[in-house]
């Protein structure tokens, strides 16, 4: 087997050109047509790889099969971008307005496409079949159910599952490849409360829904900071509020929304009951009335152990003196969990942010980027993962 390490590298002007290529032409979930055409034109320089479009919706997925028989692995890579402005005066900066790869999927998707070409003129020496899965509407529109609602696991069925993220938390060399729980669960709730309308000027004549919904919001933060275990891991945030439509008019409704995390089920179900509880009983103190809906976006990300130490040792194997973080936990949310959930697998966090180039505004910000050294790393990491997980 070649050096991976030493290919990722001798490939990057590749993945840098074809990383920049999808940051400035970014799409939305579900959207990501210009994105897959893209993808399928680069896989096609690949013969023999099976490729199939249009998997929920506008997914991609590459069955490429190896020289002898082994094990499926899956790698997932996500490639929808953020309806954000982006603020970055870049050479590669986004051509459609309005629309950013603020999450560094970008570069998630040209890490897949650079692993494939790696693992493809390698393919007569590895026993198994790889899954390359292009995955649209990872940012909460639930493109992974929807590939797996298309098949994307089976035929084959995978034996493991890997995923990896470019990780603007941490600096370039850092990794994060916990066993357990690793991200969190996530729900949103939408929140209506509905009074009376009057003038502002005789509140005594409305039920004002805007005081209600004010003592709501803060009320729901005694959730985690009273109701649960300082050892336990939870939050409840308002994220936004509607009501209003002039300085002297009481409106008859408020609308909220927001979000729930956790890891533990336990934890989870008692934020969500509480939830429910708390937003109609300040409601109703307040002579208002409210209604609740939570809808389920994603369970815990759960990296299997074994699965998990095998990636641990191949890291320190292709980084040695990296750091390694090995009980790291997030509250942000993965829809890979649900395909995590089925196979048992690793989400592997690669630190992306350089603080002395200016490369360290954080995930969702109009001015996030990341230093691209991190793509070598990605590359390589990812590559050198499936290949340990095909000796099996």
């Amino acid at each position: 087997m070649t050096n991976l390490l030493a290919e990722a590298q001798e490939l990057f002007p590749y993945t840098q050109k074809m990383r920049r290529d999808f940051h400035r032409h970014p799409e939305l979930g579900f959207q990501e047509k210009r994105t897959s055409r893209r993808i399928v034109e680069e896989l096609s320089e690949l013969p023999g790889l099976d490729v199939k479009t249009g998997v929920g919706s506008t997914g991609v997925v590459a069955v490429m099969a190896c020289g002898k028989p082994g094990p499926v692995v899956l790698l997932r890579v996500d490639m929808d971008a953020l309806p954000i402005v982006e603020e970055n005066d870049v050479p590669y900066a986004s051509q459609n307005k309005g629309i950013m790869h603020a999450c560094g999927h970008d570069g998630h998707t040209a890490i897949g496409l650079t692993v494939a070409k790696i693992l493809h003129a390698e393919r007569e020496n590895l026993a198994g079949t790889v899954k390359f899965v292009f995955q649209p509407a990872e940012e909460g529109d639930g493109g992974a159910e929807r590939m797996i609602e298309d098949g994307v696991l089976e035929n084959p069925r995978p034996d493991y599952a890997l995923a990896l993220h470019l990780w603007n938390e941490k600096p370039l060399g850092w990794y994060g490849i916990p066993a357990g729980p690793m991200m969190a669960a996530a729900e949103t709730i939408s929140i209506t409360v509905t009074g009376k309308g009057g003038h502002g000027a005789t509140p005594h004549a409305a039920i004002d829904p805007i005081l209600a919904a004010s003592h709501i919001v803060t009320s729901l933060q005694s959730i985690t900071s009273r109701e649960i275990a300082p050892v336990d891991a939870g939050v409840v945030s308002i994220t936004s509020i509607h009501g209003g439509s002039s300085h002297n008019i009481i409106p008859p409704k408020v609308e909220l929304q927001g979000t729930t995390r956790s890891f533990d089920a336990e934890t989870r179900e008692h934020i969500l009951k509480r939830v429910r509880q708390i937003v109609v009983g300040v409601a109703d103190a307040f002579r208002c009335q409210a209604k609740v809906d939570i809808a389920d976006v994603c369970p815990a990300v759960i990296n299997d152990p074994e699965v998990t130490a095998r990636a641990q040792k191949v890291t320190r194997q292709l980084f040695p003196g990296a750091t390694i973080a090995t009980e790291y936990q997030t509250m942000g949310a993965e829809d890979m969990a649900w395909m995590m959930d089925k196979i048992p697998g690793c989400y592997m966090l690669i630190g992306s942010a350089n603080p002395s180039k200016g490369l360290d505004a954080k995930h969702h910000h109009p001015r996030f980027d990341f230093d691209e050294e991190a793509l070598i790393y990605g590359t390589a990491l990812a590559s050198a993962v499936v290949v340990d997980l095909l000796k099996n």
